[in-house]
C-alpha cells in the first residue's frame, strides 16, 4: 500500500502549502492529497510540485462538471510537466444543486456526462503532445479546435492518471472502463468495497476488456486515537456524529446496505430532516463505528491500517490533519507500518 497525506484545512491555506510538502515528501509519504470544497484544488498541488522531489500529487477530487474539458486538461498537463510526471488527476462529478445553483453549469447523466469527459480530456492531451490537430465529437462535448498559438506542446510525461470518485456502482463501472484509479469515500468499509466497489470495476473492466486489477483503489480513513483515554473517547464520539452524518444522506444508502443497516439510514435521514441533530450519533452503535474507522493506540495505528486495508486498497490517507513538526514519532510509526 501506498500511505497519502492530506493537506486538509492547513495546508489549504497556500502560505502552509510548501512547508507541509517539504516536510511530507522528507518523512517519506506516497503522495499529497489536495480536495476542493473552500479552495481551488490544484493551485496548491502546483506549488507543491516544485517544493518536493518524489511525493505523488493528487487531487481527489476536483470537480469536472464547473470546468470545461480543455481547462482541466490545460491544468493537468501544466503541473504534470511542473512535477516530472508525479501528478495523478482525480475527478469528481459534485451533485446537481452545486453543479447546477453555485456553479451555473450543465447536469445531466452523471456518469455517461464523465466517461465523455474523461474522453475529451484524453483526446485534447493526445493533440498536446502530438501538436496535432483537435477532434473529439462526444455525446455531452465536443473539441474540434486546436491551433499552434494555444497547443503548450509535448512534455517528458505525457501519461496522466486519471482516478475518478463515486460511491455508488454507476462510476465505480465508469472507473472500470475508462479509468486508472478510483477514489473510494471516506465513508465506507472494507466490506462495502468487496462487495459494491469492486464487483462494479469488475464489470466495467470487462466490458472495455480490460482487468480490474489496472485499476487502483485509493481512500482516506477515519481514525479514532489518542494519548489517553479521555481524547480518545472524545474522538470516538467525534467519529460517531461524523458517521451518523454522512449516513444520513439518501446517496450514501448503499454503504450500509452492504452491511444489513440500511434501515439506520432511513432513521437517519428521518431526523436529519426533522433536524433532530443531536439524537443522530445515537443510532451509530459501537459495531458500526468500528466497521467504519480504525480504533488503536498511537504506536499501533499503522498496523492496525495495514491490517484493515491491506489487499482491499492500494492507498490510504488519514482523515486527520498533518502538520510539519507535530506528531513526527506517530507519523513516522505509520509510514513504516503501512509503506515499510
Amino acid at each position: 500500500m501506498k500511505l497519502d497525506v492530506n493537506l486538509g484545512v492547513e495546508g489549504k491555506n497556500l502560505k502552509n502549502t510548501d512547508p507541509i510538502a517539504r516536510a511530507a515528501d522528507e518523512m517519506g509519504f506516497s503522495g499529497i492529497i489536495s480536495s476542493e470544497t473552500k479552495h481551488d484544488s490544484f493551485i496548491p498541488l502546483a506549488i507543491a510540485a516544485n517544493g518536493t522531489e518524489n511525493l505523488d500529487l493528487l487531487t481527489s477530487v476536483a470537480i469536472a462538471f464547473s470546468r470545461s474539458p480543455m481547462e482541466i486538461a490545460q491544468t493537468a498537463w501544466d503541473i504534470q510537466n511542473l512535477s516530472d510526471g508525479r501528478f495523478i488527476l482525480g475527478l469528481g462529478t459534485q451533485v446537481k444543486p452545486h453543479i447546477v445553483r453555485r456553479f451555473s453549469m450543465e447536469w445531466s447523466s452523471p456518469a455517461a456526462r464523465l466517461k465523455d469527459y474523461i474522453g475529451a480530456v484524453r483526446a485534447i492531451w493526445e493533440s498536446f503532445q502530438s501538436e496535432g490537430p483537435l477532434k473529439y465529437e462526444g455525446e455531452f462535448y465536443e473539441h474540434t479546435l486546436m491551433t499552434p498559438f494555444f497547443n503548450p506542446g509535448p512534455i517528458e510525461n505525457p501519461s496522466i492518471p486519471i482516478y475518478i470518485a463515486g460511491v455508488n456502482t454507476a462510476l465505480a463501472r465508469v472507473a472500470g472502463e475508462v479509468c486508472d484509479g478510483f477514489h473510494v469515500h471516506p465513508f465506507h468499509t472494507p466490506e462495502y468495497v468487496r462487495k459494491v466497489v469492486n464487483p462494479a470495476i469488475e464489470e466495467g473492466a470487462k466490458k472495455a476488456g480490460r482487468s480490474a486489477s489496472d485499476i487502483k483503489l485509493a481512500t482516506a480513513v477515519f481514525v479514532i486515537t489518542g494519548g489517553n483515554e479521555e481524547e480518545i473517547s472524545a474522538q470516538r464520539e467525534a467519529m460517531r456524529s461524523q458517521t451518523a452524518f454522512y449516513a444520513s444522506t439518501p446517496t450514501y444508502r448503499t454503504v450500509l446496505e452492504a452491511h444489513g443497516w440500511g434501515e439506520v439510514g432511513d432513521a437517519l435521514s428521518g431526523l436529519a430532516r426533522e433536524k433532530k441533530w443531536r439524537e443522530m450519533p445515537d443510532l451509530i452503535t459501537d459495531e458500526m463505528l468500528a466497521a467504519f474507522a480504525v480504533e488503536a493506540a498511537p504506536e499501533e495505528v499503522g498496523a492496525k491500517l495495514r491490517e484493515k486495508y491491506e489487499g482491499a486498497v492500494d492507498r490510504v490517507a488519514l482523515y486527520l490533519p498533518f502538520a510539519p513538526g507535530e506528531r513526527n514519532g506517530f507519523w513516522r510509526g505509520i509510514i513504516k507500518s503501512v509503506i515499510g
